[in-house]
């Protein structure tokens, strides 16, 4: 944390003498006799929280508030069935993104509350040499390694090789180039299944995927993970792109459980729509072949005061009802009340997994000469490249019957080229919670608008007196 540093820097701003001053006040005095172990806990935190609000993070880079945190506690909790069954439970938690590791020491206590006994290990990677330091101050200060706690880029430079964790739970920045790791991730990624980016390589101009790879690459066989991404990732990529592959093998391999989309303004530093992502290597027998998708966007407490972008909270009745929807894991619409008896609300979609997947054709069209015959080349219709087209089919539906019933109608010569054909997953979140909304009758807006001009004139009218 370069502490000689800073020690110098408040010598040349005249503030060391000060600061030392206050601290050697009856306030200043943090003793073990004045201030308790839990107190001294609190007072740490508070100052992690302030730093991390007003420190000027890189764009994409956002540090995640509590109430967001214990909701991904309690889902990855929630989602283990085998979470608090036997004696001696020990668990790891592995945070790659782990800023000044919040997240970590939530789900640490969250899992001890509900065991006090449970054997609870922490395990985390950050880059920011400033939010490290933190970091593991914050270990030293909880009694915990901090060898745990290790510094440098987990795409380029992971710490953690062969380990594999019981509990995952990361907010990876997003919107971010992997530039500067291209050249690591890019020789990982020839490793095939011997490293962790096989599946696929996202866009260079945002890497969060990256960290999805990495995550999954790091899951014991019955390990979750809980991810949060921003909506490109929903839907970015056409098939066959890195994208789409990467959705492919979580939801091919039945991996991916739920998604959740966060209410808008729940960060400090974004406003954007935000999603949680639920991910088992051993999902439940009821839960196999299904995606939940929750709409928890309108779920949350106002804030009485904005943290920047912050407006909303999620509290605990809002983290209730989202649990609720998750534990029942069927089609519904969840309503609730929060702590000041304002309405919020989750729904609930569980799809077929298949569903997410479509086969992407090429639909080739045949030129035609002067005479309206088709031009053919060993005995072969030739494309005519300027009609070539593409059809979306569905992975659960038969794609020459798609394409007799959608196609031929209206293009009786056309054929597909099944050499170009590309299996693509994306999941259209909103799109699935859409609800059309009867547009007004005309005649309706008409009155309306006559009603505001005759306002609008009589208004003048006085204004100017009847002139």
């Amino acid at each position: 944390m370069d502490f000689d540093s800073q020690i110098k820097h408040m010598e040349e701003a005249g503030l060391l003498y000060q600061v030392i001053s206050d601290f050697c006040t009856d306030k200043g005095d943090f003793s073990p006799e004045k201030i308790s172990a839990v107190d001294m806990g609190y007072v740490f935190e508070n100052l992690v929280r302030r730093f991390s609000e007003s420190y000027n993070e890189e764009a994409g880079a956002h540090f995640t508030s509590r109430d967001i945190i214990y909701l991904m506690s309690d889902l990855l909790v929630a989602g283990d069935e085998s979470a608090f069954t036997g004696d001696g439970i020990s668990k790891t938690v592995y945070d790659m993104t782990m800023g000044t590791s919040q997240m970590l020491t939530c789900m640490e206590e969250r899992l001890k509350q509900m065991d006090a006994d449970a054997d609870v290990t922490v395990f985390g990677q950050e880059f920011n040499p400033f939010t490290f330091g933190i970091a593991k101050a914050d270990m030293l200060i909880r009694g915990g390694d901090p060898n745990n706690m290790q510094f440098g880029d987990t795409l380029s430079d992971d710490k953690f090789s062969g380990y594999k964790f019981d509990y995952i739970i990361s907010n990876p920045p997003f919107g971010i180039p992997w530039k500067r790791e291209e050249k690591e991730v890019t020789a990982e990624y020839k490793k095939g299944t011997a490293g962790r980016f096989a599946p696929g390589l996202p866009a260079k101009g945002d890497g969060q995927l990256l960290f999805m790879l990495n995550g999954l690459a790091k899951l014991k066989d019955d390990g979750q993970m809980a991810i949060i991404q921003n909506g490109s990732s929903l839907f970015n990529g056409d098939a066959g792109s890195g994208p789409s592959e990467i959705r492919r093998y979580l939801i091919e391999n039945d991996w991916l459980d739920a998604i959740v989309q966060l209410p808008n303004n729940a960060f400090y530093n974004t406003g954007i729509a935000t999603y949680i992502w639920i991910v088992m290597k051993n999902k439940p027998a009821i839960h196999q072949g299904k995606v939940q998708l929750i709409d928890a966007s309108g779920c949350a407490s106002s804030r009485r005061k904005n943290i920047g972008s912050k407006n909303v909270d999620i509290s605990k009745a809002c983290r209730d009802l989202i649990i609720e929807a998750y534990g029942a894991y069927v089609d519904g619409t969840y309503n609730g009340v929060d702590e000041n008896d304002n309405t919020i609300i989750v729904k609930s979609k569980v799809m077929d997994a298949i569903d997410l997947g479509y086969n992407k054709i090429v639909v080739e069209t045949p030129q035609f000469d002067d005479d309206g015959n088709i031009i053919m080349k060993k005995k072969k219709p030739v494309a005519d490249t300027s009609k070539r087209d593409t059809e979306n089919v569905p992975l659960a539906e038969d794609i020459d019957a798609y394409f007799e019933r959608e196609v031929i109608p209206y293009n009786p010569h056309a054929w597909i080229d099944k050499a170009k054909t590309k299996v693509g997953y994306e999941i259209p979140f909103t799109r699935t919670f859409y609800e059309y909304k009867q547009i007004e009758p005309s005649d309706v807006i008409a009155a309306r608008i006559e009603k505001h001009e005759k306002s609008l004139m009589a208004k003048l009218h006085d204004l100017f007196g009847g002139e």
